[in-house]
This record gives C-alpha cells, sequence and structure tokens, in this order.
C-alpha cells in the first residue's frame, strides 16, 4: 500500500510563515489541516514550561486514575 499525495509542501509553509513575520504578525503556532489548509496562530508563543503545565492540569481524569 503507498501513501496518499501529501497536501501541503515545506515550501508552502515556510512562505506562509515568512509572509507572516514580513507583515509583522507574531505567531504562536502554525496548525495543517487534513486537507493541506494552513492555519497561522498569532499571539505570543508559549514557553515550553506553560505548555507543560497546562498539559498537567488539562485531564481531570488523572485524579480518577491515581
Amino acid at each position: 500500500m503507498s501513501r496518499a499525495p501529501s497536501t501541503f509542501r515545506q515550501n508552502d509553509v515556510t512562505r506562509a510563515v515568512k509572509g507572516a513575520v514580513a507583515a509583522g504578525v507574531e505567531i504562536a503556532q502554525v496548525e495543517i489541516g487534513k486537507d493541506g489548509k494552513i492555519i497561522i496562530v498569532t499571539g505570543k508563543p508559549k514557553s515550553c514550561a506553560e505548555i507543560s503545565d497546562a498539559a498537567k492540569s488539562d485531564n481531570e481524569w488523572d485524579s480518577v486514575l491515581k
């Protein structure tokens, strides 16, 4: 079984990010949908510490499964 053709290329993402940066937009995240749609989430990027703290507190089942 072979892979399906890619819906986006690295060059597409690079071009989108460079365009946003050139417009003076701060990029927090880049998302790519299954259909190849590139979504640039604007705002201040989260630090690794903020991401890991959010991941720890988001799961309400952690207290149940302990």
